[in-house]
């Protein structure tokens, strides 16, 4: 190629990276413009997720409501009884995935084949009505298709309200039925507390969350389960520390029955909360309680409970022995016994949420 064309090719070239260079620095593409359209997607993806989710956990309490309705009309137990067992056979799955696997299905209750079919019958997966009857099995058929299927929601439903009518219909004959059942007292406890609160509210959705210290008080928390404490023998620290000043209000953080309420060596003046989900709310410390709430009674998201205080390490009424701060642990029921488990996540959840409820005119609380 000659000289001088190779050279005009040079020249144009060159004055179109210099064009280029121009335009970009005149008109650069903001760095955050890519990063802006990526979270607006993200958080409208998360926000449709979220209604998804919101509408099929409606969806499901309708199903499981109008299940319950017509099985009481069957068998004439009531539905808040049915619900209650229902949702402790629900907390005994999350406290025990792999013994209590089954299918898909509205209803929670899981039964075991040979307690389905009868401890002598040599078919543990029976589903005839008549031989599971002839070996006094708990299955019946309850959908009416003449098959007895431990999977089925109506055979399943059916068949607990039929054990449980056996005993009778007042509440201390339902008490024993429960007894019977399942040999825990724990158990027996249970069910009759979720079904007082369903039978109270009239409906299953009772998952609203409030976080226990008024969003507009001063306080300040960080994750403090499972640090060291020494006072009355070593152990771990089975909750995190919400520090506030003598006086501000401690709140319920759900729905749930009172289960305690009283003096306790290391966590002075404290009460304790049993929600739906089978677990237990347990605030420490206090200055005092609401003289409006005893054990037993229900209590609703943001109700005050009593008052931020320095009680605890000694005899009944011993205070000051540190700063003031409500001790806030939540644990598990598995069937047998509580444990503890890390609130710090789920404080920061409903704290979060509730703040952005405020922010909308909404204050109901949070759900989890």
């Amino acid at each position: 190629m000659p000289y001088p064309t190779r050279t005009a090719r040079a020249v144009r070239l060159l004055s179109l990276l210099l064009c280029a260079t121009t335009l970009t620095t005149a008109c650069p593409l903001p760095a955050h413009a890519f990063a802006n359209h990526l979270q607006s997607s993200s958080a409208r993806s998360s926000l449709t997720a979220n209604v998804d989710a919101s509408h099929a956990q409606s969806s499901s309490y309708t199903s499981r409501l109008a299940l319950y309705h017509s099985i009481e009309a069957l068998t004439g137990v009531p539905w808040y009884r049915l619900a209650a067992i229902d949702q402790y056979e629900r907390t005994l799955t999350v406290a025990h995935p792999r013994d209590r696997k089954h299918a898909e299905r509205i209803i929670g209750i899981f039964i075991t084949g040979p307690v389905w079919s009868g401890l002598m019958n040599p078919d543990s997966e029976d589903q005839n009505p008549r031989s599971i009857e002839l070996f006094s099995g708990l299955g019946q058929d309850g959908s009416g298709d003449g098959i007895a299927d431990r999977n089925n929601d109506k055979d399943l439903l059916f068949s607990i309200a039929s054990y449980l009518g056996k005993y009778g219909n007042n509440e201390d004959e339902f008490g024993i039925a429960v007894w019977e059942y399942y040999h825990n007292s724990r158990a027996v406890q249970r069910v009759q507390q979720f079904a007082k609160l369903y039978r109270t509210y009239g409906k299953l959705d009772l998952v609203s969350q409030a976080f226990p210290l008024p969003l507009g008080s001063i306080y300040s928390y960080r994750s403090t389960w499972g640090s060291r404490r020494s006072w009355g023998g070593y152990r771990i620290h089975e909750g995190t520390d919400l520090f506030a000043g003598y006086g501000v209000p401690v709140r319920s953080t759900c729905y749930g029955v009172v289960e305690m309420k009283g003096w306790n060596p290391f966590g002075g003046w404290r009460i304790g909360i049993r929600d739906l989900n089978n677990r237990y709310h347990y605030y420490a410390h206090l200055s005092g309680f609401d003289k409006t709430v005893h054990n037993g009674d229900i209590v609703t998201p943001g109700q005050t409970v009593g008052w931020v205080g320095s009680s605890g390490y000694g005899k009944p009424g011993t205070q000051g022995k540190f700063p003031p701060h409500l001790h806030y642990g939540i644990y598990r029921d598995n069937g047998w016994a509580d444990w503890s488990f890390d609130p710090y996540p789920l404080l920061r959840q409903w704290e979060q949420t509730e703040r952005k409820a405020l922010k909308t005119g909404k204050t109901k609380g949070t759900s989890s």
